[in-house]
C-alpha cells in the first residue's frame, strides 16, 4: 500500500478485494443496465448480497440505462460500505473513451460528495472485460483525483486486484500524483 497527499486529501493506493474494504462507497464497474454479472460487479453481489442487484434493475426500469461515464447509486447489502456507486465506463476504443472515463470517475468522486461521504474506494474502471490499458486508465485517474475539487471525502483508495495492474498504477501515480514517503 502506498499513500499519497493532494492537498488534504489522503489517495491510497492498495492491492487486493475491494469488497472486503472499509470505506464508506466503493464503485463498481458497471455496464448501463447494471447487470452484475461478472468481473468486480458480481463480487459486490456475491459478498453483499443480491438485494444490490434488485436495487440496480429498480434503478435501471425507472431511470433508463446509465449513460457511458455516469453513475447511479444503491446500498451496499452486508457490505462493509453504506452505498454502491455503479460506475458506467467506456469500452477501450470508444470515441471519446478517454473523456467518458474521466467522467465516470469524476461523477462518482462527486456522488460521493453529494452523499457528504469522508471516504469512497475504486477499482480500475474499465481495464476488465472492457480493455483499456492499466497505464491509460491509471493516467486518466490520477489526473482526475489530482484536479477534484474535493469538500466531504477525505480519504480516496484505488483497489487494484492484481501485481501488474498494481505496479503500472504506482508507477504512474508516482509521476502524477508524486510520492514523498512516510
Amino acid at each position: 500500500m502506498k499513500i499519497y497527499r493532494v492537498g488534504g486529501i489522503e489517495i491510497h493506493l492498495v492491492k487486493g478485494d475491494i469488497t472486503e474494504l472499509e470505506a464508506d462507497a466503493i464503485v463498481n464497474a458497471a455496464n448501463p443496465y447494471l447487470e452484475h454479472g461478472g468481473g468486480v460487479a458480481l463480487a459486490i453481489v456475491r459478498k453483499g448480497g443480491e438485494v444490490i442487484q434488485e436495487e440496480s434493475r429498480r434503478y435501471v426500469e425507472k431511470h433508463g440505462p446509465v449513460p457511458v461515464g455516469g453513475v447511479a447509486v444503491t446500498t451496499a447489502g452486508r457490505l462493509k460500505a453504506k452505498y454502491v456507486i455503479h460506475a458506467v465506463g467506456p469500452r477501450y476504443g470508444e470515441p471519446e473513451g478517454d473523456a467518458k472515463l474521466a467522467s465516470a470517475v469524476r461523477a462518482s468522486l462527486e456522488k460521493a460528495e453529494e452523499l457528504g461521504l469522508r471516504s469512497i474506494a475504486l477499482p480500475a474502471i474499465s481495464t476488465g472485460v472492457y480493455g483499456y490499458p492499466y497505464r491509460r486508465a491509471a493516467e486518466i485517474m490520477a489526473d482526475v483525483l489530482k484536479n477534484h475539487r474535493y469538500r466531504s471525502l477525505s480519504k480516496v483508495i484505488i483497489c487494484l486486484y492484481g501485481d501488474e495492474a498494481y505496479r503500472v498504477f504506482e508507477d504512474v501515480f508516482d509521476a502524477v500524483l508524486g510520492y514523498k514517503g512516510h
